[in-house]
């Protein structure tokens, strides 16, 4: 492959890039601000000043552009919690996991739209019924996937041992907590959640917090 090759591929995917960062910036933005039941491809297409036929080449369908970002955050923080020190328990793993990667969540948010937009998007998510049910879907399938992470970490059989998928349930019933007071309360800063979110995880229950690898570790029958 020549440079000039090499160089037009390099400007081609970056146009790429942008045009499907700016379908994804028109397409919350319409959600956050008109409701996304109201919102058609059409008009988000328009936005940008593509067809519709553009919009499906980067998209599936409203519901796969507005789960996006929070895809790609699901995918940072499983891969965090696979990376941690196999030292730690779950549950610390799961909180640096969380805690640790914050900063680069926010930098790899602000690369696709700005985090403000996202934290608009969420409430969007949280407000409309149908987007509600696929979040809760997909929370479902996330929590399998970390059950499973944490499972290999352990040595356990997930399909025999409860404690991954309760350590699992409970931690996300903590995130979902945090993620529900933020999106009532006055600061819609990503600060404001992560300060709420680790005061909420450090009041967990102890029962699950040791190491399960100690004699006597198992799970209570």
């Amino acid at each position: 492959m020549t440079a000039g090759t090499t160089e037009a591929t390099g400007l081609r995917e970056r146009k790429k890039q942008r045009t499907h960062n700016a379908l994804l910036r028109a397409a919350l933005h319409l959600f956050s601000t008109q409701g996304y039941e109201r919102t058609t491809v059409d008009e988000i297409a328009e936005a940008v000043d593509v067809s519709q036929r553009t919009f499906f080449r980067y998209f599936a369908s409203k519901e796969d552009v507005a789960f996006t970002v929070q895809r790609m955050v699901e995918s940072h923080f499983v891969a965090a919690v696979r990376a941690r020190p196999a030292a730690e328990s779950p549950f610390e793993a799961m909180r640096g996991a969380v805690l640790g990667t914050w900063d680069g969540i926010g930098e790899a948010i602000e690369e696709l739209v700005p985090v403000e937009l996202h934290m608009r998007t969420y409430r969007t998510i949280e407000s409309t019924p149908v987007l509600l049910a696929a979040h809760l879907r997909r929370t479902v399938e996330v929590e399998r996937e970390i059950a499973e992470v944490i499972a290999e970490r352990e040595g356990l059989d997930v399909e025999a041992d409860p404690r991954p998928r309760v350590a699992v349930a409970m931690f996300s019933g903590v995130m979902r907590v945090t993620a529900q007071l933020w999106g009532r309360g006055a600061d819609p800063g990503l600060d404001a959640l992560r300060a709420l979110t680790e005061a909420y995880l450090d009041r967990l229950t102890p029962d699950l917090l040791g190491d399960w690898r100690q004699p006597g570790g198992g799970p209570t029958p």
